[in-house]
């Protein structure tokens, strides 16, 4: 049965596997059906889930309204996150963006949507460059003061805004940001730079989207095409590299040493990291979400994760690199570094 995390600097209890909704619906094409989306809702619940990431935008507000309705029986176990910000389709100039008028109207939307007096947890979608951080944070604190809102995360926004915007609440008693949510996994490990050291300084609760990197890390793109006999490799806006192949290639090599999916292999490596990061499984298909659940089975050793980090490995660029050199180290503590237990790095 699944564990629970403190989701950041707040007593709310999270699932350590939040389930991602925008799978639910069939109105961008490639969604799960009402029956199959109840079918996995259903299953996430049975295996001790009780953290749904949902939002406004996804399949066009299905996705709400059958979050609204799986959870209507029992609302009070559901930690129910969704977002606000991106276009919805309306023809309004305010009708998208991080502003006090679209924080509001879309609340009320969503509200109405999922039939429910309350959100669990508002995650500002993506940052506009264009809001001034106050008219954010004070938005968000009067929506939590109305007890229409409980808990708010950011999105898909640069770390130095987040501090900015985390600082500004605390000096004037508003309240903060509890969650960050990131694009995360073996292939995408960037955030090690600045948005994970940032949460983990701040006290706030990371969920990782795309944790398989969009299928990557299943290993299908490493199968030969049965045409030609090459690697699949489609021309995407984001192609796959021979990086990216290599990445895949060993989390397949150690799931078929262990007997597990590649995808369990992935999910668990992003669970052990000590960040506490609660991956958000999104699943078109009912074998594939009960699979992927399976990840908390077991756990990687230590010479496993070391093979995962070793191939996915990241340059943290400056300033990181340079303040971790032997000459500035030397330099910062006179060459008394080994000496001191309790370093904060």
């Amino acid at each position: 049965m699944m564990r629970y995390k403190l989701l950041g600097h707040s007593g709310l209890r999270v699932s350590e596997i939040c389930l991602g909704t925008m799978t639910f619906g069939e109105d961008w094409g490639w969604g799960g059906s009402y029956d199959e989306s109840r079918k996995m809702f259903d299953a996430f619940g049975e295996a001790g889930g009780n953290f749904i990431d949902t939002a406004n935008l996804y399949t066009n507000g299905t996705s709400e309204k059958y979050v609204g309705e799986f959870i209507a029986s029992d609302r009070e176990k559901w930690v129910v996150a969704t977002k606000y910000s991106l276009n919805m389709g309306n023809a309004g100039m305010n009708a998208v963006g991080n502003h006090r008028k679209n924080m509001v109207q879309a609340v009320e939307a969503s509200l109405k949507r999922m039939n429910t007096e309350h959100i669990d947890l508002l995650w500002l979608h993506a940052w506009d460059s264009t809001t001034p951080i106050e008219e954010v944070m004070r938005a968000f604190d009067d929506l939590v003061r109305s007890g229409k809102i409980f808990y708010i995360g950011i999105s898909d926004t640069p770390a130095w805004i987040v501090s900015q915007a985390n600082t500004i609440a605390h000096l004037r008693g508003w309240t903060p940001f509890i969650g960050l949510q990131i694009e995360y996994s073996l292939k995408e490990r960037t955030p090690e730079r600045d948005l994970i050291p940032m949460a983990q300084a701040l006290d706030i609760g990371v969920t990782a989207w795309s944790p398989l990197a969009a299928g990557l890390l299943t290993g299908k793109y490493n199968k030969p095409d049965p045409a030609d006999g090459r690697l699949s490799n489609p021309n995407t806006s984001r192609p796959v590299s021979d990086r990216d192949l290599s990445i895949a290639q060993e989390v397949v090599q150690i799931a078929e040493e262990i007997g597990r999916a590649p995808s369990q292999v992935a999910l668990n490596w992003l669970i052990q990291q000590n960040t506490g990061v609660i991956p958000i499984v999104g699943s078109r298909k009912l074998e594939q979400l009960k699979e992927n659940l399976d990840c908390i089975e077991f756990q990687l050793t230590l010479e496993q994760i070391q093979r995962l980090n070793k191939v996915s490995a990241i340059d943290l660029g400056f300033p990181h690199d340079f303040l971790k050199s032997s000459m500035v180290q030397d330099s910062a503590f006179g060459g008394n570094l080994a000496k001191i237990d309790n370093l904060r790095v």
